[in-house]
Protein backbone atom coordinates (compact mmCIF):
# COMPACT_ATOMS: atom_id res chain seq x y z
CA UNK A 1 0.00 0.00 0.00
CA UNK A 2 1.47 3.35 -1.06
CA UNK A 3 0.32 5.46 1.88
CA UNK A 4 1.70 8.71 0.44
CA UNK A 5 -0.15 8.42 -2.88
CA UNK A 6 -3.26 10.63 -3.06
CA UNK A 7 -4.88 8.08 -5.38
CA UNK A 8 -4.84 5.48 -2.59
CA UNK A 9 -8.44 6.04 -1.44
CA UNK A 10 -9.57 5.30 2.10
CA UNK A 11 -13.25 6.10 1.68
CA UNK A 12 -15.68 7.73 -0.74
CA UNK A 13 -17.66 10.48 0.98
CA UNK A 14 -21.11 11.15 -0.55
CA UNK A 15 -20.82 14.95 -0.61
CA UNK A 16 -21.77 17.12 -3.56
CA UNK A 17 -22.62 15.86 -7.05
CA UNK A 18 -19.90 13.25 -7.48
CA UNK A 19 -18.87 12.74 -3.87
CA UNK A 20 -15.34 13.07 -2.54
CA UNK A 21 -12.56 10.46 -2.52
CA UNK A 22 -10.64 10.79 0.74
CA UNK A 23 -7.13 9.35 0.54
CA UNK A 24 -5.25 7.76 3.44
CA UNK A 25 -2.64 10.54 3.49
CA UNK A 26 -5.27 13.31 3.51
CA UNK A 27 -7.28 11.56 6.23
CA UNK A 28 -4.27 11.16 8.55
CA UNK A 29 -3.03 14.67 7.75
CA UNK A 30 -6.44 16.16 8.48
CA UNK A 31 -6.83 14.28 11.78
CA UNK A 32 -3.34 15.38 12.81
CA UNK A 33 -4.24 18.98 11.96
CA UNK A 34 -7.44 18.87 14.00
CA UNK A 35 -5.58 17.35 16.96
CA UNK A 36 -2.87 20.00 16.65
CA UNK A 37 -5.35 22.88 16.85
CA UNK A 38 -7.37 21.25 19.64
CA UNK A 39 -4.29 20.53 21.77
CA UNK A 40 -2.96 24.05 21.15
CA UNK A 41 -6.25 25.45 22.46
CA UNK A 42 -5.61 23.41 25.63
CA UNK A 43 -2.04 24.82 25.78
CA UNK A 44 -0.57 21.33 25.37
CA UNK A 45 2.93 21.42 23.92
CA UNK A 46 2.44 18.07 22.16
CA UNK A 47 0.26 19.97 19.66
CA UNK A 48 3.46 20.73 17.77
CA UNK A 49 4.13 17.03 17.15
CA UNK A 50 0.77 16.69 15.41
CA UNK A 51 1.40 20.00 13.65
CA UNK A 52 4.62 18.63 12.17
CA UNK A 53 2.80 15.50 10.99
CA UNK A 54 0.03 17.61 9.47
CA UNK A 55 2.23 20.01 7.50
CA UNK A 56 4.57 17.23 6.34
CA UNK A 57 1.73 15.14 4.91
CA UNK A 58 0.01 18.17 3.39
CA UNK A 59 3.30 19.21 1.76
CA UNK A 60 3.40 15.78 0.07
CA UNK A 61 -0.21 16.26 -1.08
CA UNK A 62 0.45 19.73 -2.47
CA UNK A 63 3.51 18.41 -4.30
CA UNK A 64 1.44 15.72 -5.98
CA UNK A 65 -1.32 18.11 -7.06
CA UNK A 66 1.24 20.75 -8.10
CA UNK A 67 0.25 23.49 -5.64
CA UNK A 68 3.81 24.64 -5.05
CA UNK A 69 2.98 27.93 -3.33
CA UNK A 70 0.92 26.01 -0.78
CA UNK A 71 3.83 23.58 -0.44
CA UNK A 72 6.14 26.48 0.46
CA UNK A 73 3.61 27.65 3.07
CA UNK A 74 3.81 24.18 4.65
CA UNK A 75 7.61 24.51 4.79
CA UNK A 76 7.14 27.77 6.72
CA UNK A 77 4.64 26.07 9.04
CA UNK A 78 7.11 23.21 9.61
CA UNK A 79 9.77 25.69 10.75
CA UNK A 80 7.21 27.57 12.87
CA UNK A 81 6.16 24.33 14.58
CA UNK A 82 9.79 23.56 15.43
CA UNK A 83 10.24 27.06 16.86
CA UNK A 84 6.92 26.92 18.72
CA UNK A 85 7.87 23.61 20.32
CA UNK A 86 11.14 25.16 21.47
CA UNK A 87 9.54 28.41 22.69
CA UNK A 88 6.74 26.69 24.59
CA UNK A 89 9.16 24.29 26.31
CA UNK A 90 11.60 26.91 27.66
CA UNK A 91 11.67 27.28 31.42
CA UNK A 92 13.23 29.88 33.69
CA UNK A 93 15.56 29.35 36.64
CA UNK A 94 12.58 28.50 38.85
CA UNK A 95 11.68 25.67 36.44
CA UNK A 96 8.54 27.55 35.36
CA UNK A 97 7.39 27.85 31.77
CA UNK A 98 8.64 31.20 30.50
CA UNK A 99 5.91 31.94 27.95
CA UNK A 100 2.53 32.86 29.39
CA UNK A 101 -0.72 33.39 27.54
CA UNK A 102 -1.12 37.12 27.02
CA UNK A 103 -2.46 39.89 24.81
CA UNK A 104 -0.48 42.00 22.40
CA UNK A 105 0.12 45.49 23.73
CA UNK A 106 -1.35 48.40 21.69
CA UNK A 107 1.97 49.15 19.96
CA UNK A 108 2.47 45.50 18.95
CA UNK A 109 -1.12 45.28 17.74
CA UNK A 110 -0.69 48.38 15.56
CA UNK A 111 2.51 46.97 14.03
CA UNK A 112 0.91 43.58 13.33
CA UNK A 113 -2.17 45.22 11.76
CA UNK A 114 -0.09 47.58 9.59
CA UNK A 115 2.26 44.84 8.36
CA UNK A 116 -0.67 42.50 7.67
CA UNK A 117 -2.64 45.09 5.68
CA UNK A 118 0.45 46.08 3.68
CA UNK A 119 1.32 42.44 2.91
CA UNK A 120 -2.28 41.63 1.90
CA UNK A 121 -2.43 44.60 -0.48
CA UNK A 122 0.93 43.74 -2.07
CA UNK A 123 -0.04 40.09 -2.50
CA UNK A 124 -3.55 40.85 -3.80
CA UNK A 125 -2.22 42.82 -6.76
CA UNK A 126 0.73 40.52 -7.40
CA UNK A 127 -0.50 37.12 -6.28
CA UNK A 128 -0.16 35.37 -9.64
CA UNK A 129 3.38 36.68 -10.14
CA UNK A 130 4.38 35.85 -6.55
CA UNK A 131 3.00 32.31 -6.65
CA UNK A 132 4.42 31.81 -10.15
CA UNK A 133 7.88 32.79 -8.95
CA UNK A 134 7.54 30.61 -5.83
CA UNK A 135 6.44 27.66 -7.97
CA UNK A 136 9.41 28.15 -10.28
CA UNK A 137 11.81 28.20 -7.33
CA UNK A 138 10.34 24.98 -5.93
CA UNK A 139 10.38 23.23 -9.31
CA UNK A 140 14.00 24.18 -9.93
CA UNK A 141 14.97 23.05 -6.42
CA UNK A 142 13.20 19.70 -6.85
CA UNK A 143 14.73 19.22 -10.29
CA UNK A 144 18.12 19.95 -8.75
CA UNK A 145 17.76 17.05 -6.31
CA UNK A 146 16.61 14.60 -8.97
CA UNK A 147 12.81 14.86 -9.27
CA UNK A 148 11.54 14.51 -12.84
CA UNK A 149 8.96 17.30 -12.88
CA UNK A 150 8.15 20.23 -15.12
CA UNK A 151 6.76 23.69 -14.42
CA UNK A 152 2.96 23.43 -14.23
CA UNK A 153 0.62 25.62 -16.24
CA UNK A 154 -0.62 27.96 -13.52
CA UNK A 155 -4.07 29.50 -13.87
CA UNK A 156 -4.96 32.96 -12.48
CA UNK A 157 -5.99 32.94 -8.84
CA UNK A 158 -9.76 32.58 -8.47
CA UNK A 159 -9.96 34.80 -5.39
CA UNK A 160 -6.83 36.97 -5.25
CA UNK A 161 -7.95 39.16 -2.34
CA UNK A 162 -9.35 36.40 -0.13
CA UNK A 163 -6.51 34.03 -0.98
CA UNK A 164 -4.05 36.77 0.00
CA UNK A 165 -5.93 37.42 3.24
CA UNK A 166 -5.84 33.74 4.19
CA UNK A 167 -2.17 33.33 3.30
CA UNK A 168 -0.93 36.42 5.15
CA UNK A 169 -3.14 35.94 8.19
CA UNK A 170 -2.17 32.25 8.44
CA UNK A 171 1.47 33.27 8.75
CA UNK A 172 0.64 36.00 11.28
CA UNK A 173 -1.58 33.68 13.35
CA UNK A 174 1.06 30.95 13.42
CA UNK A 175 3.73 33.38 14.61
CA UNK A 176 1.43 34.75 17.34
CA UNK A 177 0.57 31.21 18.45
CA UNK A 178 4.24 30.34 18.93
CA UNK A 179 4.48 33.39 21.24
CA UNK A 180 1.22 32.53 23.08
CA UNK A 181 -0.65 35.68 22.12
CA UNK A 182 -4.43 35.43 22.49
CA UNK A 183 -5.02 37.23 19.20
CA UNK A 184 -3.84 34.20 17.23
CA UNK A 185 -7.17 32.47 17.88
CA UNK A 186 -9.20 35.48 16.78
CA UNK A 187 -7.23 35.53 13.53
CA UNK A 188 -7.70 31.78 13.04
CA UNK A 189 -11.47 32.26 13.40
CA UNK A 190 -11.40 34.84 10.58
CA UNK A 191 -9.29 32.53 8.39
CA UNK A 192 -11.52 29.52 9.05
CA UNK A 193 -14.78 31.38 8.30
CA UNK A 194 -13.37 32.68 5.00
CA UNK A 195 -12.15 29.15 4.18
CA UNK A 196 -15.59 27.64 4.82
CA UNK A 197 -17.19 30.03 2.34
CA UNK A 198 -14.47 29.81 -0.32
CA UNK A 199 -14.25 26.00 -0.29
CA UNK A 200 -18.05 25.66 -0.32
CA UNK A 201 -18.28 28.07 -3.25
CA UNK A 202 -15.61 26.07 -5.10
CA UNK A 203 -17.48 22.83 -4.46
CA UNK A 204 -14.85 21.30 -2.14
CA UNK A 205 -17.43 20.33 0.46
CA UNK A 206 -15.22 18.03 2.54
CA UNK A 207 -12.69 20.81 3.13
CA UNK A 208 -15.51 23.27 3.87
CA UNK A 209 -16.83 20.87 6.52
CA UNK A 210 -13.33 20.52 7.97
CA UNK A 211 -13.05 24.28 8.39
CA UNK A 212 -16.43 24.44 10.11
CA UNK A 213 -14.94 22.11 12.73
CA UNK A 214 -11.77 24.21 12.87
CA UNK A 215 -13.87 27.34 13.41
CA UNK A 216 -15.47 25.74 16.45
CA UNK A 217 -12.07 24.68 17.83
CA UNK A 218 -10.64 28.18 17.24
CA UNK A 219 -13.61 29.81 19.00
CA UNK A 220 -13.09 27.48 21.97
CA UNK A 221 -9.37 28.24 21.92
CA UNK A 222 -10.11 31.97 21.98
CA UNK A 223 -12.45 31.47 24.95
CA UNK A 224 -9.91 29.45 26.94
CA UNK A 225 -6.96 31.73 26.19
CA UNK A 226 -8.93 34.92 26.96
CA UNK A 227 -9.83 33.40 30.31
CA UNK A 228 -6.18 32.41 30.97
CA UNK A 229 -4.94 35.88 29.99
CA UNK A 230 -7.41 37.53 32.37
CA UNK A 231 -6.29 35.26 35.20
CA UNK A 232 -2.66 36.07 34.47
CA UNK A 233 -3.43 39.81 34.45
CA UNK A 234 -5.27 39.57 37.77
CA UNK A 235 -2.40 37.60 39.29
CA UNK A 236 0.09 40.19 38.06
CA UNK A 237 -1.93 43.05 39.57
CA UNK A 238 -1.98 41.35 42.98
CA UNK A 239 1.81 40.94 43.05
Amino acid sequence: MDFFNIDNILVHIPLGTDGYNLSYIEAIGTIAGLLCIWLASQEKIINYLFGLINVSLFAVIFFQIQLYASLILQIFFFAANIYGWYAWSRVNEQKQIELKIRWLNPKQMAVVAAVSIFAILIMTFNIDQIFGYMAKVVVLALQGIGFNIIMPDLQPDAFPFWDSVMTVLSIVAMILMTRKHVENWLIWVIIDVISVVIYYYQGVLAMSLQYIILTGIALNGARLWIKAAKQADNKQKKM
